[in-house]
């Protein structure tokens, strides 16, 4: 179907954070299958999880356990650091942020609120959260009762949290808005807001979570603890894996016969899972994408036309001065380097967290070398 346009590359296989196309060519990924593939292509451990995986169990059903499903919701448990988590795994982001509506609305409650840019999903009850109206207003009607407030701006939240509201859904960042950070406290005064209200509150880390901003998830810089934390992308280590975590009340709010998914939580997915979390930890990756990030943006916002560097980690928006992101995409991409455009005037880069130094540096060489050609 048209839906995705005609792509101009088709990609045959990569290692690491370097992809080759049909025709030979080699290109510096840095997009990473939008904040999908954490260790790069081919890593050594995902295709030793996954090979030994697939000669052991491939998939059962959901009326079955399995020990890599455990070991990952006890892993997820122990990152976010509250015993009483308990997560659903499903397939995509879309799917982890379905279920946590469908558990909001388990609170007897039906109001939901969301922040405008945001972007939650393309499935019906995940594009009603999601705050752009270019992609809400051709699949109308969408689920009612559903709110949008300007992202970041504390004072409106009073005003649209109240006690009939059921969920508060927010990105720590908005991806796909072009990495917009809110200002500091934001995410606290939210926290705040459901409390007095009685709202759960559901942090999006689908595109911030698993590392990606230097932390294992973006809100814990906040100093908060959610209700409801979704994960997919980065999570299975570039699998199809989705999760929806569940803290204190929300935890218990779905039961048996409520919800599922028959390839979520597969045994691949999530052997795959573990492998990458296991590799970050004994690696010290955050480490070295918290200074990876800092080194990106410090350097970035020096370079000709860029208007301004934000984001954490390895998720960075550069924000131009005109509305040529589009074009230096396209540019960079004919330099053998990828990246997105998520809006008009902003670059969007989310390499793999095993990016090096001579990475950064060569995309941020080429990414000059694109700014100031003046054809």
């Amino acid at each position: 179907m048209a839906n995705y346009g005609t792509p101009s590359l088709t990609l045959v296989k990569g290692a690491g954070n370097k992809v080759t196309d049909a025709s030979g060519l080699e290109y510096l990924d840095f997009l990473g299958g939008i904040a999908t593939n954490i260790l790069g292509h081919a890593h050594p451990a995902i295709i030793a999880a996954v090979t030994k995986q697939l000669g052991e169990l491939t998939h059962v059903s959901n009326f079955y356990a399995h020990p890599q499903g455990l070991l990952l919701a006890e892993e997820l448990q122990s990152l976010v650091g509250d015993p009483s988590a308990r997560t659903f795994f499903c397939n995509s982001g879309a799917e982890a942020n379905e279920a946590a509506l469908k558990i909001s609305r388990l609170t007897g409650r039906t109001r939901i609120v969301a922040f405008t840019n945001s972007f939650h999903g393309r499935t019906m009850g995940a594009l009603s959260m999601t705050g752009q109206s270019s992609k809400r207003a051709p699949f109308k009607p969408l689920i009612p009762r559903v709110t949008f407030l300007p992202f970041g701006d504390v004072s409106a939240l009073k005003r649209g949290i109240n006690k009939r509201t059921a969920m508060v859904i927010v990105e720590p960042i908005q991806g796909e808005a072009g990495v917009i950070v809110p200002p500091e406290g934001f995410l606290a005064a939210v926290r705040d807001r459901c409390d007095r209200t009685g709202a759960l509150m559901a942090v999006d880390e689908v595109q911030t979570g698993m590392g990606r901003t230097g932390s294992w998830f973006a809100y814990q810089q906040s100093g908060i603890t959610p209700d409801i934390i979704t994960l997919a992308k980065g999570l299975g280590g570039g699998l199809p894996l989705g999760a929806t975590i569940g803290l204190g009340r929300a935890a218990s709010l779905l039961q048996a016969g409520s919800h599922g998914s028959t390839f979520g939580g597969s045994p691949t997915s999530t052997a795959a899972a573990l492998a990458a979390i296991s590799t970050i930890k004994s690696e010290g990756i955050l480490e070295r994408v918290r200074k990876l990030g800092t080194f990106l943006i410090e350097e970035g916002r020096k370079l000709p036309g860029v208007k301004e560097v934000r984001g954490a980690g390895l998720l960075i928006g550069i924000e131009l001065e005109s509305d040529r992101a589009k074009l230096i995409q396209k540019k960079l991409e004919d330099r053998r380097v990828l990246v997105n455009a998520p809006n008009p005037s902003t670059i969007r880069v989310a390499p793999a967290l095993v990016t090096t130094q001579s990475d950064v540096e060569h995309f941020l060489v080429t990414l000059r070398e694109t700014l100031e050609d003046p054809s």
